[in-house]
C-alpha cells in the first residue's frame, strides 16, 4: 500500500481511527443475584465490569479508579424501601466527580423517588425487574453522554488553563514593561506605585530620565480592563518612549500620540493621559493633561493647585487641539499624579474614596518624603475598601527638595 505524504498532496490524508476503550461500569446492588444477571448482560455486549454490594465500596471504587458510568440499586440492606443509602451515595459520587453518568434502579420504584434520584444527579431511572432491550439501551445512551460531557470538561479545563497562561504570560510582559526601579532626578524624589485590579492592567505610568535634573513623567488609564485595554496600554506605552525627548515639549508629545491612538484604535476606545517636563534646574514643570485626573500640586503652606491645562482625551479626534501649562516648583512641594482606581474605590456602604479624602491626606502629609507619603495613601486606599480593589490603580508622587 503506497504511503501519501502531506507534502506530496494537498488532500487530507485518512489516518486509521483509534478504537475506543472498553467502556468500564461500575454496578452497586446488595443483590448476589442482580449482580450476577447485569454482569452477564453487559458483559456480553462488551463492557468492563465491576461490582460492589454496598455504598461504601462504590465509594471506594470510584476514588480508586476510573469508570464510564455507574448502575446503582436505590436500596440496600440498611434500608430496603426509602432509597436514601442511594440518594446519599448518588450525592457521594457527584462530590466526587459530577460528569459521571449515574443510572439508578430500585424495586421500589415511585414517582417521587424517580423524581428525587434525578433531582440528586442521576441521569436516568430504572425499575426492577428490567427489560433487557431498554436497560442496554438506557445504559448506551448515558455512555455516550456522559462521554460528551466529559470531553466538553476537557475542552473547558483545558481552555482556561490556557487563558491562565496567556494572562501570565501577559502580566508578566507588562509588569516588565513598566519601570523596574524608579529613576530619581537632583532636587527631587520620585515615588510610585502600580497595582492591577486583575491579570492585567490599562493603567500606564513611565518617567524618562532625560538628565541628572531633568525627566518626562506620565500616566495614563486605558478605557476598559483585561487584555484588550492591556494590549493598548503598550501600545501608548511604545508611542510615548518614541516620541518623547526634552526637545519635545509636553502638548506637541500630545498631539502626536493622539494621531497615532486615533489611527490604530477601534470607535469607543480612548485613554485619558497626563504628561510633564520636570526640570529642577529652573525648577519647572510644563505639562499637558489630556482629560485625566487632575494632578494636585501641595504646597509647603498648604495651598493647592490643580494641573488641569490641556485637551480632551486621546481617541476622540484625530486633530485634537493641546495646550500646555506651567507651574513653578518650591522646596517642600508635593506633587500626586493618579489614576481614578484611587479616587473611585469604594467601601462595604458603597461610598467612594474620594478627591476630598485624597487631597487630605496630601496636606497632612505634606512633610513626609515621596515615599512615605505614597505609602501613606495607598494604605489609606486598602483600608478604605478592605482590600477590594474595583480597578487598576496607580500612584506617583513627587517631592521636591
Amino acid at each position: 500500500m503506497a504511503i501519501i505524504s502531506v507534502m506530496e498532496s494537498s488532500s487530507p490524508t485518512l489516518l486509521p481511527q483509534m478504537p475506543l476503550a472498553a467502556p468500564r461500569a461500575l454496578i452497586a446492588d446488595d443483590q448476589p443475584d442482580v449482580l450476577g444477571a447485569l454482569r452477564l448482560l453487559l458483559k456480553s455486549e462488551g463492557y468492563q465490569i465491576e461490582t460492589v454490594t454496598s455504598p461504601a465500596a462504590a465509594i471506594e471504587a470510584i476514588k480508586q479508579r476510573d469508570f464510564d458510568l455507574v448502575l446503582m440499586d436505590l436500596n440496600y440492606a440498611r434500608d430496603t424501601t426509602s432509597g436514601q443509602e442511594g440518594l446519599d451515595l448518588l450525592a457521594g459520587i457527584h462530590a466526587i466527580d459530577h460528569t459521571l453518568p449515574v443510572v439508578v434502579m430500585t424495586a421500589w420504584g415511585s414517582i417521587e423517588l424517580a423524581v428525587e434520584a434525578i433531582r440528586g444527579g442521576s441521569v436516568d431511572f430504572i425499575q426492577k425487574p428490567w427489560e433487557n432491550d431498554h436497560l442496554l439501551e438506557v445504559v448506551r445512551k448515558q455512555l455516550e453522554a456522559g462521554r460528551a460531557l466529559r470531553q466538553a470538561e476537557r475542552i473547558k479545563v483545558e481552555r482556561e488553563e490556557a487563558r491562565a497562561r496567556e494572562f501570565a504570560d501577559a502580566r508578566e510582559i507588562q509588569r516588565r514593561l513598566m519601570p523596574r526601579e524608579i529613576p530619581q532626578v537632583e532636587g527631587c524624589e520620585i515615588a510610585a506605585a502600580w497595582q492591577p485590579a486583575r491579570g492585567v492592567s490599562g493603567d500606564y505610568f513611565d518617567i524618562l530620565k532625560f538628565n541628572r535634573d531633568s525627566a518626562g513623567i506620565c500616566i495614563a488609564d486605558v478605557v476598559g480592563k483585561g487584555m484588550p485595554a492591556a494590549l493598548l496600554m503598550s501600545n501608548l506605552q511604545a508611542a510615548v518612549r518614541s516620541l518623547a525627548s526634552p526637545s519635545c515639549s509636553p502638548h506637541e508629545l500630545c498631539v502626536g500620540i493622539n494621531r497615532l491612538v486615533c489611527d490604530n484604535v477601534d470607535a469607543g476606545r480612548f485613554i485619558t493621559f497626563f504628561y510633564c517636563a520636570l526640570d529642577t534646574s529652573k525648577r519647572r514643570l510644563r505639562y499637558t493633561n489630556a482629560g485625566h485626573n487632575s494632578p494636585i500640586l501641595i504646597r509647603r503652606n498648604g495651598d493647592c493647585v490643580r494641573l488641569i491645562e490641556g485637551g480632551t482625551v486621546f481617541g476622540l479626534l484625530s486633530e485634537g487641539h493641546y495646550t500646555m501649562g506651567e507651574v513653578e516648583l518650591m522646596p517642600g512641594d508635593r506633587l500626586a499624579l493618579f489614576t481614578d482606581g484611587v479616587t473611585e474605590v469604594r467601601n462595604a456602604d458603597d461610598e467612594e474614596f474620594g478627591e476630598d479624602r485624597l487631597l487630605n491626606l496630601l496636606c497632612s502629609g505634606r512633610g513626609l518624603s515621596a515615599t512615605q507619603l505614597q505609602e501613606q495613601i495607598l494604605q489609606a486606599v486598602n483600608e478604605f475598601s478592605q482590600g477590594e480593589l474595583g480597578d487598576d490603580t496607580t500612584l506617583i508622587v513627587l517631592a521636591i527638595e
